[in-house]
C-alpha cells in the first residue's frame, strides 16, 4: 500500500474526526475506494473504535432509483419513497461519527435518472440526512481513475494533486484562516465585486450580522467536515445584486458553465447559464429555500492549485469565493435561530485571482486573491 494512503487515513481518523476508543463509527466506502477503506478500518481498530461499514455505490443508487421509476405509472414524487426509513435513521442516530470515503467508477453514474426522481428521493430522506449531520461526520475521497479522468489528469498526476491537498500542516493553516474568521465574525456586510472584460460583472452584497464564521480546517473541532478543507464560511442573508460564477461545475450530474444569478430581497429572481441551465433551474425550484443563499465561502487552501470539477476540492482552492444556494449550516447560526432551510445545498464558484475585490463593512480585505495580511496586498 502506498504510504500516503495510510497517512490519509490517519489524518481522517485523528485530526478530522477525532475518533476515540469506544466510539461507534459508520464508514461508507465508495466503489474503487477500497484501499483507503482498508487503511481507515485498520486505524479505527488500533484506536479501539467500533466500526460499521456501508457500501456507497452510485451505481447501486442508480439501479434502485431506475427501479422505482419503472414501478411507478406516473412521475415519481416523494410519496413513492418511505419517508426517512427507520433502519437508516437508526444507524446514524446510534453513531458517534460518520466517515464518507468517496471515489467511484463513474462520476455521472446517475445521469439518466430523472431529476424529479432524485429530488423526490432527497426530500423523502431529509430526516436521515439530519441524523447523519448530527454525528461527527467527515467526507473525503480516495484518488480513483474516474476522478482523475474527470479532472483531466493522468492517474499518477491526480494522486499527487489529492495528497498535496490532504496532507497539509492543518494546524498552521488553521491559524492563518483564523484571521479571516475574525474579520467575518466582527463584520456586518460583505460585498464582492469583479470587473472583467468579456464576462458579466459581479456586484453582490449580503448581510452577515449576528452570524458566526467557521474556520474550516478539516476537523470537527472547527465545525469542519471535509478533508481536504481550507475555507472560511458563514451563512449570509438579505442578498442583493448579481454574481457571475465562471468556474465550471457538475450539478446534479449535469455540467453547468458560466452561471449568472440576480438577487432581490435575498432571493434569486433571475438566472442564466451558458450550459446546464435546466439543471440549475431544477435546483432553484426544489423548495422555497433553494433560491436563497445558505453559504458564503472563501477558499484558502493553496495546496489546491487547479480546478478539477470536484466541489470537495474546487471550493477550497485559494483565490476563489463560492456561494451556495439552499441549506445554511447550523454552526454559523446563533443558538435557537434557524437559518435558510432547504433539501439542497449547491455551491457555485467564482475566480477572484484578478480584477476583483472583497469588502467587509466597506474595507477591502482581499484584492485580486491576496488577503490584507499577505505580502503584495494593495489596499
Amino acid at each position: 500500500m502506498d504510504e500516503r494512503v495510510r497517512e490519509h487515513a490517519e489524518v481522517l481518523v485523528d485530526w478530522s474526526a477525532r475518533v476515540e476508543a469506544g466510539d461507534d463509527v459508520v464508514v461508507s466506502v465508495a466503489e474503487d475506494a477500497h484501499e483507503l477503506g482498508v487503511a481507515v478500518a485498520e486505524a479505527l481498530g488500533e484506536r479501539g473504535a467500533n466500526v460499521t461499514t456501508l457500501y456507497g455505490s452510485d451505481e447501486l443508487s442508480r439501479a434502485y432509483l431506475k427501479g422505482v421509476e419503472a414501478g411507478t405509472d406516473a412521475a415519481v414524487d416523494a410519496d413513492d419513497f418511505d419517508s426517512d426509513p427507520a433502519v437508516d435513521r437508526a444507524i446514524f442516530e446510534a453513531a458517534d461519527a460518520y466517515l464518507r470515503i468517496g471515489g467511484g467508477r463513474n462520476t455521472t453514474a446517475t445521469a439518466d435518472v430523472d431529476r424529479p426522481t432524485r429530488q423526490a428521493y432527497a426530500k423523502a430522506r431529509q430526516g436521515v440526512r439530519e441524523a447523519r449531520m448530527d454525528t461527527d461526520w467527515v467526507s473525503t475521497v480516495h484518488p480513483t481513475r474516474s476522478l482523475a479522468q474527470q479532472a483531466g489528469m493522468a492517474y499518477e498526476e491526480y494522486q499527487e494533486f489529492v495528497y498535496d491537498a490532504v496532507l497539509r500542516d492543518w494546524e498552521s493553516l488553521a491559524e492563518e484562516m483564523a484571521q479571516m474568521k475574525d474579520i467575518l465574525d466582527a463584520g456586518e456586510e460583505v460585498r464582492i465585486v469583479t470587473e472583467r472584460d468579456g464576462a458579466p460583472d459581479t456586484d453582490v452584497t449580503m448581510s452577515i450580522a449576528g452570524r458566526t464564521a467557521v474556520n474550516s480546517a478539516a476537523s470537527v473541532v472547527y465545525d469542519s467536515h471535509n478533508l481536504p478543507s481550507g475555507e472560511v464560511f458563514t451563512a449570509p442573508y438579505d442578498t442583493e445584486g448579481e454574481v457571475f460564477f465562471d468556474v465550471p461545475m457538475t450539478i446534479d450530474a449535469t455540467r453547468v458553465r458560466n452561471v449568472h444569478l440576480v438577487f432581490e430581497d435575498g432571493e434569486v429572481v433571475d438566472f442564466a447559464a451558458e450550459s446546464g441551465e435546466g439543471a440549475l433551474g431544477d435546483i432553484l425550484d426544489t423548495d422555497d429555500g433553494a433560491r436563497r443563499l445558505g453559504e458564503l465561502g472563501i477558499g484558502m487552501n493553496r495546496g489546491i492549485d487547479r480546478f478539477t470539477d470536484s466541489i470537495l476540492f474546487d471550493e477550497k482552492m485559494g483565490d476563489t469565493v463560492h456561494l451556495a444556494v439552499g441549506r445554511a449550516y447550523d454552526a454559523c447560526l446563533p443558538e435557537g435561530e434557524s437559518g435558510n432551510d432547504s433539501a439542497v445545498h449547491v455551491d457555485m464558484i467564482t475566480d477572484v485571482s484578478a480584477d476583483s475585490r472583497m469588502e467587509v463593512d466597506g474595507e477591502v480585505v482581499q484584492r485580486n486573491g491576496t488577503f490584507r495580511w499577505e505580502e503584495g496586498f494593495e489596499g
